[in-house]
């Protein structure tokens, strides 16, 4: 069964994303969204902040707007 809401698409692509719905995924403005097709659907992913070097989610934390992890933190203070 779906469940859902129904939203236009206006002049310029864009949907507005409810907020119930922003609420229940934590959503908030500035945050990126990773949109795919998988099959015949279109999805949408909060993402979470990753590391630009290994991909890691483990630990991350920004410097100069890139996301590090620790692991590879400590490799680049050697």
């Amino acid at each position: 069964m779906e469940s859902g809401i129904a939203r236009k698409i206006d002049d310029l692509g864009r949907i507005v994303i409810p907020a119930e719905t922003r609420k229940l995924f934590n959503i908030r403005e500035g945050d990126h969204l990773m949109i795919s097709v998988e099959g015949g659907s279109i999805v949408m992913r909060k993402l979470t902040d990753t590391c630009t070097f290994c991909g890691s989610d483990d630990s991350v934390r920004q410097f100069k707007d890139k996301g590090v992890c620790s692991e590879c933190r400590s490799q680049l203070r050697s």
